[in-house]
């Protein structure tokens, strides 16, 4: 079997059944499902046997131990040359394992990842958020699949990686790098892949529709937890931390600094503010053909860059892996 594709799993039924229904209609077969049920209260074996007699699937539910490490029970299990991480709130378009499969075929690589788009069927926040996250104007482009500040390390949403590779690597680690043990731990990995000497790069073509966050409440702590990671990232690798990743607390700090100057400048300080924010509401308006939605990604926006920059400037004071 070529592909083995790896699914953690924590009270997501409704998730689960989109992503396996897109699954079914991919023009290549070759493939496994594996689901890792992590601990659910509210389980998706009934949605699993719903896709038995399509897919090639495989379900096995176990104890809470987080998706890192249910993806590393499904590996283990695995069948695949390769294994094809994603999360449970991603959607396949039908040429996704013909994306992987042609690019391998193309040059071959160890280890890959690929970007995220939303959908036309995502709420106008969840496509603010998709925005926020993909932007040039805010991560650079990293998220996306456009062209990158920074080197491309694999997210856990849509990530690939041989097998025995896989395995040789201990899979996922059991570190906690923010106050919530999921954050982080996909970009440990991605580096102990290149250190490694493996070679990995992205699969421009090999996207998925990720819904991410449903509300900006979730989003904040996403992202929070996300720079928080970062600093711990960078106590046990030098090498994870570059200039880019510094930007969204900068950003953070020139804010407040502005806000701070606003009544000794009659307001002119807060033109910088309102410049930044037209610029996001006219690119992403054009981007997703909707004023509403450009309207929600100024607010998508200076969540993701200021919830980043707190969480990274607190790790950085704190001194201290948590």
């Amino acid at each position: 079997m070529r592909y083995s594709i790896i699914v953690p799993v924590y009270n997501r039924p409704d998730e689960v059944d989109e992503l396996l229904e897109s699954l079914c209609s991919q023009t290549l077969k070759d493939f496994e499902v594996v689901i890792v049920e992590d601990g659910s209260k509210i389980t998706c074996k009934d949605v699993c046997d719903k896709y038995a007699d399509i897919l090639d699937l495989h379900y096995y539910y176990k104890e809470n131990s987080g998706p890192g490490q249910s993806r590393n029970y499904g590996v283990e299990r695995a069948k695949g040359e390769y294994v094809i991480i994603l999360d449970s709130d991603a959607v396949t378009p039908t040429g996704y394992i013909q994306a992987i499969d042609s690019e391998l075929q193309r040059q071959p690589s160890d280890a890959w990842g690929g970007p995220d788009a939303a959908h036309e069927s995502f709420s106008d926040i969840q496509k603010a958020i998709s925005y926020a996250m993909t932007s040039f104007f805010t991560t650079g482009g990293i998220r996306g699949g456009k062209k990158q500040l920074d080197r491309f390390y694999p997210r856990s949403f849509n990530l690939g990686i041989r097998r025995e590779a896989y395995l040789q690597l201990g899979g996922f680690s059991k570190t906690r790098f923010s106050k919530m043990s999921l954050y982080g731990e996909d970009i440990d990995f991605s580096i102990r892949i290149y250190k490694a000497g493996y070679t990995c790069r992205l699969f421009p073509e090999a996207w998925v529709w990720h819904k991410r966050r449903t509300d900006f409440r979730k989003f904040w702590r996403q992202v929070y937890n996300s720079g928080y990671a970062r600093i711990n990232l960078w106590r046990m690798y030098p090498e994870a931390l570059k200039p880019v990743h510094a930007l969204p607390s900068l950003f953070t700090l020139g804010v407040a600094g502005l806000l701070v100057l606003a009544p000794f400048t009659c307001g002119w300080s807060l033109v910088l503010i309102m410049l930044y924010a037209l610029l996001i509401l006219v690119d992403s308006t054009i981007q997703n053909s909707s004023l509403k939605v450009g309207i929600l990604s100024i607010a998508a926006v200076f969540v993701q860059l200021i919830g980043y920059g707190i969480g990274f400037l607190e790790s950085l004071v704190s001194g201290k892996m948590r």
